[in-house]
């Protein structure tokens, strides 16, 4: 089978919904490149912002040029607000996509003690180091996103002996294992999307932490979700969900328990804290 490689130019702060927008259209996984900014004298590069590159890909079939349409749609409609460049895009064979979008993952220290390592790389980790092993495959959540280390941090800091997680949207599966993995004796984690539920769970295979990870696909309410049972819940999704569901992250938690809620642009701020 070939692919196509699409790729595309954005600031940091909006690699999250963008990256949302290609994991819904895409089918081949999601890649982040960081770019360094050209130091040129030229007015051109002095106010171009830092930027990321974000990558795609898209199996050639019968649902291609459908997938195409959408996304260079999402990319125009995304100008409007900020820098965003062209959409490129190139065509690739089978064992260049099973290579290309790894190339971009590397072993990644969050925190004082979370390292992410990719499943098809080594890492010697130091004594104190938690180590998560990951393999994203067509699911969100590799580790990389502003957002995702934002919640692994505050996890760093809140998880303790005992307690028990809500993960809401758990993608790859990344936070459920790291509250896991942290000390936390029952994790649960929720996901609506049936390819990444599969990724999730071989992650939390891959991690041995099955007896506390439980994943299952849907999203809140949800009957398996028992009011005031979390001392943590988790949701690393979009302003908009939050704000839908809100009431029922709340419902969720104890009394004194802690919602860490990530994915939000600033200007939605106000109303998701509302």
């Amino acid at each position: 089978m070939n692919w196509i490689e699409l790729s595309v130019e954005v600031p940091p702060e909006f690699v999250e919904p963008l990256s949302q927008i290609f994991y819904r259209y895409g089918q081949g996984g999601i890649a982040l490149e960081e770019e360094v900014v050209s130091k040129s004298n030229s007015k051109k590069e002095l106010n171009k912002p830092n930027i990321v590159t974000l990558k795609t890909y898209l199996p050639i079939d019968s649902t291609t040029q459908d997938r195409l349409s959408r996304l260079d749609i999402a990319v125009k409609l995304l100008r409007y607000v900020c820098y965003v460049s062209e959409l490129q895009s190139r065509v690739i064979n089978e064992n260049e996509w099973q290579t290309a979008w790894k190339e971009h993952f590397h072993v990644l220290r969050v925190g004082k003690r979370i390292v992410i390592c990719p499943s098809w790389q080594h890492h010697t980790p130091k004594k104190s180091d938690i180590v998560i092993k990951l393999d994203p495959g067509m699911a969100f959540g590799t580790g990389h996103h502003p957002t995702t280390q934002m919640c692994l941090q505050q996890l760093e800091i809140l998880v303790t002996s005992q307690m028990k997680v809500l993960d809401v949207g758990c993608g790859s599966g990344i936070l459920s294992i790291a509250a896991a993995k942290l000390g936390a004796e029952d994790v649960f984690g929720i996901e609506i999307d049936s390819t990444a539920h599969k990724v999730a769970t071989q992650n939390v295979k891959e991690n041995d932490v099955g007896h506390i990870v439980k994943t299952s696909i849907g999203t809140i309410p949800n009957d398996q979700i028992q009011p005031k049972s979390y001392d943590i819940v988790i949701a690393n999704i979009t302003a908009s969900v939050l704000i839908e569901i809100a009431p029922n992250l709340i419902k969720a938690m104890k009394p004194n328990g802690k919602v860490i809620a990530s994915g939000i642009l600033l200007e939605h701020k106000r109303n998701v804290e509302e």
